[in-house]
């Protein structure tokens, strides 16, 4: 962690709304005037598309069929974790983009599911901002966690999550239902050991819960749509939240524990607006004064 140069990380497994949530911070870093370093965490996978579909078929002519995106055989975990611990010290570091489709793949001149090279982030940044699967992982050998000033947890319930990854990998990415299902089974055993932790390990979870038949995701014809919802918001540590002011903004909100805000599926970027908007406030705040202090108060 650090006052000079913060880490904001919203991490969730795949099809969880990570990317959704991103866009409600740009808005915010936008209308602050804050220049950050965006960081995707499919960037820090070990293989392009070529080489995991590779590994792939070598696990299953192994029998191996628990391999996944999820776990730390295919991800690099030590170079995730060296830069933010490199960026919270000195705010610079290298990272790379994972062009997911063709459009993507044109701006750059390569094909779809490849990655660009490594680059430095840009100069004279205000924070980092990362969004992916593993802002928050901890293994025996590597934690990511440590190093971020604010963790933001987004967690759709299971079915949901699962709704939203087969509408999205057969719309977006031509995939089939059984190809979908099947990527969803294998990744399981990583999904239970990876990516469930990080949320006992975030400051902030926002978790959308339906209130309409998900009791069979796979044959699912839409996506429930956030007024068919309620969102879920827990803190962790509730200390200094202003909830009556939370509660008065958010029409039909309610406290379902002492940490704990209920509020329509439909207010959850009016949620994250008021919610995180002091919170930034607060980490620019520190850096100023960190910044300050480091120049002697001048």
């Amino acid at each position: 962690m650090s006052a000079r140069h913060p880490i904001i990380a919203v991490t969730g497994s795949s099809g969880a709304g990570t990317t959704s949530v991103s866009k409600t911070f740009e808005q915010i870093f936008r209308r602050e005037h804050i220049k950050a370093a965006f960081v995707e965490g499919d960037s820090f996978h070990r293989y392009d598309r070529a080489g995991m579909k590779e590994q792939l078929a070598q696990g299953l002519a192994r029998g191996d069929h628990r391999l996944s995106h999820f776990g730390p055989q295919t991800n690099l975990f030590a170079e995730l974790e060296e830069l933010f611990r490199g960026y919270a010290q000195t705010g610079a570091g290298k990272a790379r983009k994972y062009l997911h489709d063709d459009a993507e793949a044109a701006r750059h001149g390569q094909q779809a599911g490849t990655f660009t090279e490594w680059e430095d982030l840009p100069a004279e940044t205000g924070l980092l901002f990362y969004e992916g699967l593993h802002g928050a992982v901890v293994t025996d050998e590597v934690d990511v966690a440590r190093h971020v000033d604010l963790l933001i947890g987004v967690t759709p319930v299971i079915n949901l999550e699962w709704i939203q990854k087969l509408h999205r990998d057969k719309s977006t990415r031509g995939y089939s239902a059984e190809a979908v299902t099947d990527v969803i089974l294998r990744r399981m055993p990583d999904y239970v050991s990876y990516i469930c932790p990080q949320f006992s390990r975030t400051h902030i979870n926002f978790q959308r819960v339906p209130v309409v038949d998900t009791s069979n995701p796979f044959i699912a014809r839409f996506i429930p749509a956030p007024d068919e919802s309620f969102l879920v918001i827990r803190f962790a540590n509730p200390r200094g939240i202003d909830f009556p002011y939370l509660l008065s903004m958010l029409h039909g909100a309610f406290m379902s524990r002492p940490n704990t805000i209920v509020c329509p599926g439909g207010k959850m970027d009016l949620a994250m607006q008021l919610i995180f908007t002091p919170m930034i406030w607060r980490l620019m705040e520190r850096r100023k004064d960190s910044l300050s202090r480091g120049r002697g108060g001048t």
